[in-house]
């Protein structure tokens, strides 16, 4: 019997010292709240002070976040925007029902294993396709071009493009293709023009704003910059990549324009974040969506804040667009031209504290995300809804 006694006290022992070490090891609660009527599924970010008040007394490495309603490590990246050293942001992606609240547990424990994904997030500059800047996540991929493409078309060069447009790549894959298509295009010339049963790019540029491009609207008449003259590559993660594009000073205004351009992992749409610098007062700044043969649809909704244009190209469905805070459209409207890639829809932006953010992006019908104009409606009309409501974040530290 008193064997059996302590036998039992010892099991006791370790139950409740083994609960201590697992309470302790919870430092905070992460509580986000969905305030819309659907379900959401999205990368989240911890920044400023509340990232200070979480990591307090504690190694940043050592940080895991746990979904509070399973067992599971969820994927985390961290940002270090201005490259110092010392991070400044915390990304993780947060699922929440519809009008919903869901808890994520912070843990500091460096011997529970990193949770990694098979998919990704990528940008990077490619030297191997003259100087193309390109990006891409799950859903979508873009890319716009450099000096050395500018130059090209200059001294009429071969392989040379003249644009600060924004490319569309077609993929109807969730994993990474640009470094594949550009080896393959190293390879064989042409090839990401050929959809070889992941996706192609048939999207046209040329002088036109392609899909999110900037420009200002002077005298009827769309002035835009040249190619991009220097990057920054800021973050390649699992969840967002984020990079920086810089343009010689462009129009009579003598613009000074950077853009920081983000893509979350899930999401169809590209956030620029557009800061300029001009030598008179910028009421005109343009953001704008390719029509290219002026046979395709274009809706405007001015109210809502997101603006589109649905076409066809090989016979297939494209829907394009651009969301934005409604507060800060000053005009929208379909700029028809018969002057080869002038037709552009345009959206004219408020600048605040000389900057301006928007998002600009598309689904295409083969990657299975829509079938036809209303599935692109209903998307925009969505990322409309979460730039108006974004997910309520709160840190309870236990």
């Amino acid at each position: 019997m008193k064997n059996y006694v302590n036998l039992m006290f010892k099991c006791l022992l370790v139950f409740f010292s083994f609960s201590i070490v697992a309470n302790a090891q919870k430092t905070a609660e992460i509580s986000i709240k969905n305030n819309l009527n659907f379900d959401r599924n999205e990368v989240v970010s911890i920044s400023g002070k509340q990232l200070s008040n979480l990591l307090k007394g504690k190694k940043e490495k050592e940080l895991r976040i746990k979904n509070g309603g399973t067992s599971e490590y969820v994927v985390l990246q961290w940002i270090d925007y201005n490259q110092d050293g010392i991070q400044d942001e915390l990304l993780f992606q947060a699922e929440v029902s519809a009008n919903a609240k869901v808890n994520y547990q912070v843990v500091f424990d460096g011997t529970i294993p990193l949770t990694e994904s098979t998919i990704t997030t990528y940008s990077r500059f490619v030297p191997e396709r003259t100087d193309d800047y390109a990006w891409e996540n799950d859903k979508v991929a873009f890319r716009t071009y450099g000096p050395d493409a500018q130059k090209r078309v200059e001294q009429k060069r071969p392989d040379g493009t003249l644009s600060s447009g924004i490319d569309l790549w077609f993929k109807r894959t969730d994993k990474s293709i640009i470094n594949k298509w550009y080896a393959e295009n190293v390879k064989k010339p042409g090839y990401y023009h050929i959809d070889h049963g992941e996706g192609y790019d048939p999207y046209h540029v040329g002088a036109s704003r392609g899909t999110g491009g900037t420009g200002i609207w002077e005298d009827n008449k769309l002035v835009v910059s040249k190619n991009f003259v220097s990057y920054k590559t800021i973050a390649v993660g699992p969840l967002r990549t984020v990079f920086e594009l810089t343009y010689a000073p462009w129009s009579s205004y003598q613009v000074k324009e950077t853009k920081r351009i983000s893509l979350d992992l899930g999401s169809n749409f590209s956030k620029f974040e557009i800061s300029i610098d001009a030598n008179k007062s910028l009421l005109n700044f343009a953001i704008g969506i390719s029509l290219h043969d002026n046979k395709g649809e274009v809706k405007i909704n001015k109210k809502e804040g997101w603006f589109r244009h649905a076409e066809t190209i090989d016979g297939v469905f494209l829907g394009e667009g651009i969301v934005i805070n409604s507060k800060l459209v000053r005009d929208a409207f379909a700029n028809v031209s018969k002057e080869k890639d002038q037709s552009n829809l345009l959206v004219i932006g408020k600048s605040k504290n000389n900057k301006l953010t928007y998002y600009a992006g598309f689904a295409w019908q083969k990657s299975g995300q829509v079938i036809h104009e209303a599935d692109w409606d209903t998307l925009l009309q969505k990322q409309a809804k979460l730039l108006a409501k974004p997910l309520r974040i709160t840190i309870k530290r236990n």
